[in-house]
């Protein structure tokens, strides 16, 4: 029996995630190569203008309204969502491997006992079962695993996939929420939004991350600057992170954020191979660096031997000089 394969989708901020357009399009490939069908599905308190947009890769996109996610977190609700999807025929489930995507994936294996390949790379249909391809141990060995089960949860590691839209728009489907969510739902109390985040990591065409030679939280502010006349987003090494220079939600790397920009500039970031898992992808890359032999020079596009103190000001002011 072909398979039918079903996008879990997410919104931010009203709209689609990024991971969302890559997953879709992961599962789209993945579905054609198996000679089967694909849809998505959008669970959330306004669904509307995520769904639209998910109909531009997907040629079957289930909405469903769920106003308890307003206030309470969205992964109950989805899995509720999707168990139903299940009973109507679904048999292999994508999501990104995000912190929701994360839980739901979990739950979902334990509810309906079904195989779970994680952080998927690449995936291509072989005889009866996708096979995954993920990086692993740093980038240093690449797995291939398969399902053990007929059916199956697969997550979608960010980054890893180009989105590419459909040639045609899907068709949208409307429903109303099932009922209760199939487990407990968490009420959210309180939401924080993170100053200097309007632009997240991993949405950002242009990163400028600083690492241990920024020296301290006032170095930080040239990483801020350069960052600033270039319209991008500041990032950070984890050693920059573990100093208390700057906060978590700023880490690009293994245990951070996985980042994919049209532009990477580092400045004083040595480049250990757990950083260059979560930047390596960039379309371009330069390093800024005193150190000649720093690893960041294996990936980067250009690497400059310098202060960063002097060059990355110099560099900011000449942008800043072209623009005016």
């Amino acid at each position: 029996m072909p398979p039918v394969i079903l996008v879990v989708a997410e919104v931010a901020a009203g709209h689609l995630a990024r991971l969302s357009t890559e997953a879709a399009t992961f599962a789209r490939d993945l579905a054609a190569e198996a000679g089967g069908s694909v849809l998505g599905v959008i669970v959330d308190s306004d669904p509307g203008v995520a769904a639209g947009e998910l109909a531009a890769y997907l040629p079957r996109v289930v909405a469903v309204t769920a106003p308890s996610i307003a206030t309470e977190l969205p992964a109950p609700h989805i899995l509720t969502e999707v168990r139903r999807l299940v009973d109507e025929g679904v048999t292999h489930v994508v999501l990104g491997a995000s912190v929701d995507g994360r839980d739901v994936a979990g739950a979902l294996v334990a509810f309906t006992g079904w195989g779970y390949l994680a952080n998927a790379d690449s995936a291509a249909w072989s005889g009866e079962a996708p096979v995954m391809t993920s990086n692993v141990l740093a980038g240093k060995a690449v797995v291939h695993s398969t399902l053990a089960t007929a059916k199956g949860v697969l997550t979608v590691r960010p980054m890893s996939v180009t989105a590419a839209e459909a040639g045609a728009v899907g068709v949208v489907e409307a429903r109303s929420a099932s009922g209760e969510p199939a487990i407990p739902a968490v009420v959210v109390l309180d939401r924080v939004t993170e100053g200097g985040a309007a632009v997240s990591l991993e949405e950002a065409r242009v990163v400028v991350t600083g690492g241990r030679g920024v020296g301290s939280i006032e170095g930080f502010a040239v990483v801020e600057d350069l960052a600033d006349a270039l319209g991008g987003v500041v990032g950070a090494s984890r050693a920059a992170v573990d100093a208390g220079w700057i906060p978590y939600a700023r880490q690009v790397g293994q245990t951070g954020r996985i980042v994919k920009p049209a532009l990477y500039l580092s400045l004083g970031v040595s480049g250990a191979m757990q950083h260059r898992v979560g930047m390596q992808n960039s379309e371009t890359i330069v390093a800024v660096n005193k150190d000649p032999d720093a690893p960041m020079a294996e990936v980067a596009d250009l690497f400059v031997i310098g202060d960063l103190f002097e060059v990355a000001p110099a560099l900011a002011a000449e942008i800043r000089s072209r623009r005016s």
